[in-house]
């Protein structure tokens, strides 16, 4: 199974799991794509942005790709393979493709500054890792300070048949979603899917423009599932509802630095993960930064009980 541009719904990026003492765990593995599944995820990424992949050996990445594909039970997993270099780029693709992963994503390394740079070295990373890998391009300008306007992503789009996927996680980026969609009612590029990220920090609006779900790692995967159902389904005062309900966290959880901490906080408490830990270097969270986070969730309760612990 391979990922194509009809994909639709909700990717969580899974966060990679850890013990205190910095070890894999693998329990909590089993735990995650357990609950995935269950509320209704379409597919999975893993090793992506929060995935602490920087922080990981070849042989861990390979490892914890093979126990999410093992255990993902027909949906497609996507795995982040972003490198510095093409040769490990090259090396974990096609190790994961061949455990059946469904495809990789790949983000931009930050020296790219103009527009021909971005799209050759697409063309280049496509080239190697194969025409036959489905890849995600993931366009998250706030972090990798790499503009992709959309007549860049277009080019991508159009000059490389591989690339299926846009993570998209611009910001401000509503118009850019209307833009591309433009295209291809216009017939100048070809459909390709878009999944949004920033925590889901505009998901009620990014699939009114046109987006086909979300592609993120919000500590609440199964609001993300339930709000594109029902906006899907026609209940969009229902999605955004829900929606609002859960935008405080949202906000909280998209902190640059301490962001990663909350969200798997949260997951701990959820019962998702053993530990909330982080491989070092880490960023922890506060005893104030805590207490905020709690607050959050009991007012979030009061709305949707999947916050009472």
């Amino acid at each position: 199974m391979k990922l194509t541009s009809d994909a639709k719904g909700v990717f969580p990026i899974a966060p990679t799991p850890f013990h205190d003492d910095g070890s894999i765990d693998t329990s909590s593995i089993d735990r995650l794509i357990g609950f995935y599944l269950g509320c209704g995820a379409t597919g999975v990424t893993v090793l992506g942005q929060l995935g602490e992949a920087p922080k990981l050996e070849h042989t861990e990445s390979v490892a914890i790709a093979r126990q999410f594909i093992a255990r993902a039970s027909g949906i497609p997993v996507v795995v982040g393979v972003s490198a510095p270099g093409f040769a490990a780029m090259r090396a974990l693709t096609r190790e994961v493709m061949d455990l059946g992963a469904a495809g990789v994503m790949i983000a931009p390394p930050n020296t790219l500054r103009t527009d021909d740079q971005v799209v050759g070295y697409y063309r280049q990373a496509a080239e190697a890792i194969g025409a036959d890998v489905p890849f995600v391009l993931q366009d998250y300008p706030l972090t990798f300070s790499v503009q992709m306007a959309p007549g860049v992503i277009r080019r991508i789009v159009t000059d490389i048949p591989s690339c299926v996927m846009l993570k998209h996680e611009d910001w401000p980026g509503l118009e850019k979603i209307s833009t591309l969609r433009g295209y291809e009612r216009d017939g100048s590029m070809r459909h390709i899917s878009i999944l949004c990220g920033n925590g889901g920090l505009f998901l009620d609006y990014e699939m009114e423009r046109g987006a086909d779900g979300a592609n993120t790692g919000y500590c609440f995967p199964d609001m993300l599932c339930d709000v594109v159902r029902l906006h899907s389904s026609g209940q969009k005062d229902q999605a955004k509802d829900l929606f609002d309900a859960h935008l405080p966290l949202i906000r909280y959880e998209q902190q640059p630095g301490v962001g990663l901490a909350v969200r798997k906080y949260v997951m701990m408490k959820r019962g998702l993960l053993s530990s909330a830990a982080q491989r070092k270097p880490a960023a922890p969270m506060s005893k104030a930064t805590q207490h905020e986070v709690d607050e959050l969730l009991r007012r979030l309760a009061r709305h949707d009980r999947r916050a009472e612990f």
